[in-house]
């Protein structure tokens, strides 16, 4: 079912963040990760999330695509009420 699947991986997009957060804060001392999109694929790829969707996922397709989801994310009017993990989720989902 598309819901099931789409709280599947807005759940491992929610752990990639938890986890990309504690990268940021012990071995970038902080420092913003200009790369997020690439950390948060790789983790997703190492994860699971090609069984989520059921194909082969690489991280440079699901990097591009999270930074792009992102962006529009960003830029959408009127913003999203729903979390960014949600609308990536959504996203990867339908489209990926």
């Amino acid at each position: 079912m598309e819901a099931d699947r789409i709280e599947a991986v807005n759940a491992l997009l929610v752990r990639a963040g938890g986890a990309h957060g504690a990268f940021e804060a012990t071995e970038l001392n902080g420092v913003y990760d200009e790369e997020w999109a690439g950390w948060y694929a790789e983790y997703a790829v190492e994860h699971g999330i090609g069984d989520l969707l059921g194909r082969d996922v690489t991280i440079d397709e699901l990097a591009a695509f999270l930074a792009s989801s992102w962006a529009k994310f960003e830029h959408e009017d009127p913003k999203p009420s729903e979390s960014w993990a949600r609308y990536a989720a959504r996203r990867i989902a339908a489209e990926l």
